[in-house]
């Protein structure tokens, strides 16, 4: 890995630059820099942001300093630069791929080569890691789809791609939580809310998690939809070693 760098990001922000690659070792030292720095409850911090390859922390200038922040960070990085195996939570989402849910499915399978179902095979045989949440609440920046099934944007997009909606954007893959514009080629829906402001928690997941997805048939769409809106779902969680 890559120096790890502290700088200052405005009068109330601390950013650390844990390299500049995307891949899964920075990811899993971010998520144990934050879950540490949860546990260790550092007085004066608001709250923290990771992103692919950074994390900013928001502080309370009232509160501490940026010189004492900054030494607290570089005490707990230094703690964590050879963190091992750690745990991961991973979350399964049913998709219903294909059909009215999925109207870009022929694209994604023309544009490989392959059947629609191999496609979802495809789509469906790996943990997908969690990098970063943003662009909407709750929209999963995911790595690792396989490279046989990259498909590019639409060359126009969609004024609407409903919530739940699930795609491909280039070499990503995601879920639209809400009701939005958007130009990824879409090849399912889930029932699951990955945002619901009405949640006690109303983001699903968190960076550093994993999302497994599940095909299912329209019957259990469906199905899994009314539970859904009667806050009867719950989703199925895995957890294992990283």
């Amino acid at each position: 890995m890559q120096k790890i760098k502290i700088v200052a990001a405005g009068d109330s922000s601390i950013l650390i630059e844990f390299g500049r690659e995307i891949n899964e070792e920075i990811n899993r030292k971010i998520t144990t820099t934050v879950q540490l720095i949860h546990a260790q409850q550092i007085e004066g911090v608001v709250d923290m942001i990771p992103a692919f390859s950074t994390l900013l922390i928001n502080y309370d200038p009232r509160i501490v300093s940026f010189e004492k922040m900054r030494k607290r960070i570089q005490e707990l990085v230094k703690m964590e630069v050879k963190a091992g195996t750690g745990r991961k939570k991973i979350f399964e989402i049913p998709v219903c791929y294909g059909g009215e849910y999925g109207p870009d499915i022929d694209n994604i399978a023309s544009h490989a080569g392959l059947t629609q179902e191999e496609v979802i095979q495809i789509h469906s045989s790996r943990d997908y890691l969690i990098y970063m949440l943003g662009f909407l609440p709750g929209f999963c920046y995911l790595g690792g789809l396989d490279e046989r099934i990259h498909t590019p944007r639409l060359a126009n997009p969609r004024l609407k791609i409903n919530a739940g909606s699930v795609g491909i954007g280039g070499s990503q893959t995601g879920i639209y939580p809400l009701d939005s514009p958007g130009g990824w080629q879409l090849m399912g829906m889930t029932p699951v809310k990955t945002y619901d402001p009405d949640r006690e928690t109303p983001i699903l997941v968190e960076a550093g998690d994993y999302i497994r997805f599940i095909p299912i048939d329209e019957q259990e769409y469906r199905r899994l939809k009314e539970l859904v809106e009667r806050k009867e779902y719950q989703c199925i969680i895995h957890e294992g070693e990283v």
